[in-house]
């Protein structure tokens, strides 16, 4: 760039390392390409030819309007964002983009998401929050594309899993529910400075678009990643999984530590039936954390996480990592109150205790609750859970089962040993399918609801 680059520019390439430089002074070059000769700035249609096949147009254009706005000279820490937008993209106008994007902070970031929030013929420092949906709309899309054309999918078939459309909406509107109050004018950029601060998803986001999109390799930052590992799926046999790319990629942000181990699809209605017993098996076999959801016959889909692995027993288990959540109609998630310590429940096979799984709540009063009768459930909040402070999670607070799944999250808790070396089980947890055979066939299983209580209960 030579000396004619402005202090702005100076103090912004100090961020990267020395090894980095090259790939960050170079995207201008790149996409310069073989033009005209004497081009020397950036038009849209070259931005367009870079990230056309990772990110719609309507998001380039976002994208190409912010550098296009950016204000070289600006003496301030945050770019500053001229009313006015020159023609073109020059190389000082990107490189800002880029360290602001990738390196920046969230009063760094805030200028620019305004910026691409607002439409065309729009300016100022403030944006309506309809402005800043159809931005992340846009941006969630940009990444679920990009996720697929660049072989990120860490094994998911999108092809299998629910409407991404839908997703992307659902999504967007959680993540818009967290900014604050606004003026008349809108959101200004101090708001959406607090925003981005808050909801780190944003500048997730928009770094891996931007990263990907104009192959911006850093190899001292790696960068994030949005999708778990999948694993042991018989995709092949599934028709759709109640899960989509952007639903996967919030949930999976809301799980602890912990449970970073590829997930696993250890119960499906569509595969192994209507069977509460297959399901309890299914929950338990692994030892470790879960993921459940549930779709209800008027279409509401909901669920649970528990954070340790299941034991079936009437008595309450679990921690205050284990939550409720719903995906549609809204995405939300709700976390321990700490009122009390009702968080899993799993009991099977016995006459003087509720026989279900419950999450939160009380005995016939739960957050979420699925009936051993398999097929009937119920989310009853009066009016929230006591345990989660959720409302209710079903379009009805009595409601038809339509499907269910479970998904080991998890690594699972190394065996306890015996005196013998062997595993220590108890006879109480046996196999629940093979449970379920003999109840086909009519045997009695006389050991259910023989068992102890846990000294700690």
């Amino acid at each position: 760039m030579g000396n004619a680059e402005s202090v702005v520019v100076k103090k912004r390439l100090a961020r990267f390392r020395p090894g980095e430089l090259p790939a960050v002074e170079g995207v201008f070059d790149r996409l310069l390409g073989a033009s005209a000769a004497g081009e020397t700035a950036l038009t849209l249609e070259m931005l367009q030819s870079s990230m056309g096949s990772v990110a719609p147009d309507s998001m380039v254009r976002r994208l190409y309007r912010c550098m296009c706005r950016i204000d070289p000279a600006a003496a301030g820490e945050a770019a500053a964002v001229a009313a006015a937008a020159s023609s073109a993209v020059s190389r000082e106008q990107l490189v800002i983009f880029l360290a602001d994007v990738l390196r920046g902070t969230a009063e760094e970031r805030a200028p620019l998401v305004v910026a691409m929030s607002q439409r065309g013929d729009e300016a100022g420092t403030s944006v309506p929050r309809e402005r800043l949906a159809e931005f992340l709309q846009d941006l969630i899309s940009a990444v679920v594309q990009t996720l697929v054309h660049r072989g990120h999918l860490q094994a998911w078939q999108p092809e299998k899993m629910g409407d991404q459309s839908r997703g992307v909406e659902l999504l967007a509107e959680q993540i818009c529910s967290e900014l604050g109050p606004s003026d008349q004018a809108g959101h200004d950029v101090s708001s959406v400075e607090d925003w981005i601060f808050r909801m780190s998803q944003v500048s997730s986001y928009l770094e891996m678009l931007v990263a990907e999109g104009l192959d911006v390799s850093l190899g001292g930052r790696p960068a994030p990643r949005l999708l778990p590992p999948c694993k042991e799926t018989p995709w092949r046999d599934l028709t759709r999984v109640l899960l989509d790319v952007p639903t996967l990629m919030f949930l999976a942000a809301q799980l602890p530590d912990g449970c970073s181990a590829p997930w696993r699809l250890v119960f499906s209605t569509q595969l192994h039936g209507e069977s509460f017993a297959r399901m309890a098996s299914g929950l338990t076999k692994g030892g470790g954390p879960t993921l459940l959801l549930v779709r209800d016959a008027g279409g509401h889909v909901f669920g649970a996480f528990a954070s340790r692995g299941w034991e079936v027993k009437p008595q309450f288990q679990g921690d205050s990592r284990c939550f409720l959540f719903t995906v549609s109609p809204r995405l939300r998630v709700y976390t321990a109150t700490g009122y009390n310590e009702h968080y899993m429940y799993l009991n099977h096979g016995q006459q003087t205790m509720p026989n279900g799984l419950g999450m939160g709540g009380q005995h016939g009063y739960f957050g979420l609750w699925l009936d051993s009768d398999f097929g009937r459930g119920h989310s009853r909040a009066r009016p929230k859970c006591t345990t989660y402070g959720s409302p209710r999670l079903s379009g009805e607070e009595d409601f038809s089962v339509d499907s269910v799944e479970v998904w080991a999250v998890g690594r699972p808790p190394a065996p306890e040993e015996d005196e013998d070396g062997g595993c220590r089980k108890s006879v109480l947890d046996a196999d629940l399918e093979v449970q379920a055979m003999m109840e086909m066939t009519g045997k009695t299983l006389h050991s259910q609801g023989l068992r102890e209580p846990e000294e700690d209960q």
